[in-house]
């Protein structure tokens, strides 16, 4: 039985910010030294079918036929950060919006989560938090990340969507984590990257950045 599903269950205090240390700050794109449309010049391997409420892949428009990048319409990747906020009672605001976040994606499968993020998770939920306890402990961690991957369509890296990452690394001056996690969302075409990590608004490559706590 889920956590997420059926009300907050939490163990202890702590931002996300103080139990997981991957902070980002934007900096302004540094100059192409290729032409525009260089980053994503090479098409990723094909995105895994989803089978969930009717979201599927499709080509993505403006492409060469039979090489066009493959998207997964209508939908978005969540950023860590907004899964743990779900177990941190010390921002009951964020934890409210991030709780609804989820199961709205649950319910309609429009949500995706990255490899990345499950990692991400159980790392950041069982550290300590300023020398006292974690937020969910070992047991918890590892029953809330299968839950996860049993409610949500979870993406998995290759060797395409690593390059991605080192290219987005290089454009746009962003962390080596948080390129690699945009990464997922430019490779499987998804259009929104939920997260409070990034510029809020902004359009990396073809991915907009939604920060879901900020009003409007």
């Amino acid at each position: 039985m889920s956590v997420l599903a059926y009300g907050p269950e939490t163990s202890s205090s702590g931002s996300w910010r103080e139990v997981f240390s991957r902070w980002f700050h934007p900096l302004q794109r540094k100059e192409e030294a290729q032409p525009r449309g260089w980053l994503f010049s090479t098409p990723p391997l094909a995105a895994r079918s989803s089978a969930r409420k009717g979201v599927g892949v499709a080509n993505h428009p403006g492409t060469a036929a039979g090489r066009g990048r493959n998207y997964i319409a209508v939908a978005a990747l969540v950023d860590t950060n907004i899964v743990v906020y779900r177990f941190d009672p010390r921002f009951p605001e964020k934890q409210e919006i991030a709780t609804k976040l989820l199961r709205k994606g649950i319910e309609r499968g429009d949500l995706f989560l990255s490899h990345q993020s499950i990692v991400e998770f159980v790392a950041a939920v069982t550290r300590p938090v300023h020398g006292g306890k974690p937020l969910l402990s070992p047991a918890d961690a590892i029953r809330e990340a299968e839950d996860l991957m049993n409610q949500f369509e979870v993406l998995f890296p290759d060797e395409r969507l690593l390059m991605t990452a080192l290219r987005g690394y290089a454009a746009y001056g962003l962390s080596w984590f948080d390129a690699h996690l945009w990464a997922y969302a430019e490779h499987f075409g998804l259009e929104i990257l939920f997260s409070e990590d990034f510029q809020n608004g902004r359009i990396y490559g073809t991915v907009k950045v939604v920060n879901p706590f900020l009003a409007g």
